[in-house]
């Protein structure tokens, strides 16, 4: 899981911050799957001392399902891989405001060949 998340670092741009009306990429190496879902909601899990927070989901699929994880803010912000079920999970909201970060894949005799 660690070079999966480590390769998607270098083709999309996260944010640092996860908040109600970001888009975020949930990443899972078993059962394998990337998707995509919309924040709908964080509220912080008033049972647990430590600091957990209840997430509100809609998955970006056909069709749309919400559905409710409970994260620490580490796991939340994509700063700690975590395990559900026994599997490893990777959660990290995206920054659409700013452009892919550029790969040495995408340059061709000095020009980036990224359709815009």
């Amino acid at each position: 899981m660690d070079k999966i998340v480590a390769e998607l670092k270098e083709i999309i741009n996260f944010k640092d911050t996860t908040q109600p009306g970001d888009v975020v990429l949930i990443a899972a190496k078993e059962p394998q799957m990337l998707v995509y879902a919309y924040v709908i909601a964080i509220e912080p899990d008033q049972s647990r001392k430590d600091e957990w927070w209840h997430i509100e989901l809609s998955v970006l699929a056909i069709p749309p399902q919400n559905m409710t994880w409970t994260l620490r803010t580490p796991q939340m912000t994509g700063m700690e891989i975590f395990t559900m079920g026994g599997e490893e999970r990777f959660f990290k909201a995206l920054d659409l405001r700013t452009s892919p970060p550029e790969t040495p894949s995408d340059k061709k005799d000095g020009f980036i060949k990224r359709v815009k």
